[in-house]
């Protein structure tokens, strides 16, 4: 199966390091595309849940890939999140085609994309972070008793089911944050000039254009690979919403040499595409001076 050529690929909240996180269905995804530029919208490892006792192998496949991907060609920009927020002391880092920012500012024909995980508009991270740190941890019990159950809905061959999203939706107070909290960013993007404005965070994808007496704003968000599933891409001047659940992605399994190939071994190929990139850059500026 031939795999998809995409401009941009948004995705977010993929949990590595936690028992919710689906990364074998993000494997067969990024295994099906092509980008040439990728963005890891936060909370791609959490770090705020980390521990030596469980990162299976699943998990440090997807690393390897995406630094693979970043090794042969596709431009891959690592924005920090609450649950990986130690990575910003590292912000604006590059390695070759990697790098790691706090946010972006993309152009994308002619229009302005502003790209930000959207934790900034978090009160309780900003202020209570120990109480957002205990949610996390209630909610990634909340999603092993969850894949209990789906064990025992697929052997009754029944749908699968999700308490965080039934539970989201229940909550008067859970609806009225996520509410506020598209209508923030949406109503900060016009104010600022935006196009676009693209977070995850919340692990709502949702896809939706405001107009007010100041401007109209494209709000995207790019959902997760917790509950959801999900990632944005542009191609073709549109950003179209992705669900992995509506696609059909079974023949697509991890790059056989992921296996082989040690994350070592990853990195230092990274490394050398940096050195070969300055090299060549040193060469122009030579036989520009010459």
């Amino acid at each position: 199966m031939k795999k998809r050529y995409i401009d941009v690929v948004v995705i977010s909240d993929v949990h590595l390091g936690t028992y919710g996180c689906h990364a074998e269905e993000l494997m067969a995804y990024l295994s099906s595309i092509e980008p040439k530029k990728l963005i890891l919208n936060g909370d791609i490892i959490d770090i705020w849940q980390f521990s030596k006792y469980y990162f299976p192998a699943s998990h440090l496949r997807i690393l390897k890939k995406i630094i693979s991907m970043a090794s042969n060609g596709t431009e891959v920009i690592y924005i920090t999140g609450n649950h990986d927020d130690m990575l910003r002391k590292f912000s604006n880092i590059f390695i070759g085609n990697f790098s790691i920012q706090d946010k972006l500012i993309l152009e994308l024909d002619g229009k302005k994309a502003w790209v930000f995980h959207g934790d900034v508009f978090d009160i309780s991270i900003l202020h209570v972070k120990w109480l957002a740190k205990l949610g996390g941890y209630g909610y990634d019990l909340l999603l092993r008793l969850n894949r209990i159950l789906n064990w025992f809905f697929i052997k009754l061959g029944k749908e699968r089911y999700s308490l965080a999203k039934i539970i989201k939706n229940s909550v008067k107070n859970a609806v009225r944050y996520i509410d506020n909290f598209e209508r923030t960013a949406i109503e900060t993007g016009i104010a600022k000039g935006y196009d676009f404005v693209i977070c995850g965070h919340i692990h709502q994808p949702k896809k939706e254009i405001l107009e007010t007496k100041n401007g109209n704003c494209t709000y995207l968000n790019s959902g997760d690979w917790v509950e959801n599933l999900s990632a944005l891409d542009y191609s073709f001047k549109r950003w179209k919403d992705y669900n992995y659940s509506y696609d059909k992605l079974t023949p697509f399994f991890a790059d056989e040499d992921l296996k082989s190939m040690d994350l070592s071994e990853l990195i230092t190929s990274l490394k050398m595409k940096q050195v070969s990139k300055q090299q060549t850059a040193e060469k122009v500026d030579k036989s520009i001076n010459a």
